[in-house]
């Protein structure tokens, strides 16, 4: 199975104000995701998932929340690999689902740039419910929400340029490049940069 989210590669928005729920889920995904060792860095995500949706269901009513449990069970999945991972990328994808009917705005369109992101990563039928035209479909309504932000226009240049299309791949790098930093995200930043950075290098 095609290794899932470079991330989920995730993921997000930083909030404008200190959240004691959100943070420390950021925060520990970005360590998970960018320092911890390869070696360890599955279990990591595992711990951290168990964590966010133990977080989540304590205010069922904040599809942040759901969200980032959904892009660190899609980190785990991508760390994990395999047959395995498709259950963790089908019960993100109901979470991803779940917050775009409870808040389709909630962190600046993210559970459309996550939910597009599996459905371009993860195997088609019969194998998983990847669809590339459902993908496109969700990025261009996260860039539609977050037109300049750094992780919509990333995972819309790796769409492109999974189709063949490196042109129009390297434009969306290069915007993503240009985002403006994230308020107590700058270790998330820092790693999509480095991404990108080896992105247009191979372009």
């Amino acid at each position: 199975m095609k290794k899932i989210l470079f991330v989920l590669s995730l993921l997000a928005c930083a909030t404008s104000q200190a959240d004691e729920l959100l943070d420390p889920i950021q925060n520990q995904w970005a360590i998970c995701q960018y320092q911890v060792p390869a070696a360890s860095k599955e279990s990591c995500l595992q711990k951290l998932s168990g964590e966010a949706d133990q977080v989540s269901a304590t205010a069922p009513q904040r599809a942040d929340l759901l969200i980032w449990a959904a892009i660190v069970k899609s980190s785990w999945a991508g760390a994990k690999g395999g047959m395995g991972a498709l259950s963790l990328v089908k019960s993100a994808k109901q979470q991803l689902e779940q917050a775009i009917k409870q808040n389709p705005t909630a962190l600046n369109g993210s559970a459309y740039t996550s939910l597009g992101s599996l459905y371009y990563q993860v195997p088609g039928w019969p194998i998983g419910f990847g669809n590339k035209e459902q993908a496109e479909r969700m990025l261009k309504q996260a860039l539609a929400i977050n037109p300049d932000g750094i992780d919509p226009n990333y995972f819309y240049a790796d769409f492109l340029l999974e189709q063949g299309k490196k042109a129009e791949a390297k434009q969306y790098f290069n915007k993503a490049l240009a985002a403006q930093p994230r308020a107590g995200r700058e270790l998330a930043d820092q790693g999509r940069r480095k991404e990108i950075e080896g992105k247009l290098a191979n372009l």
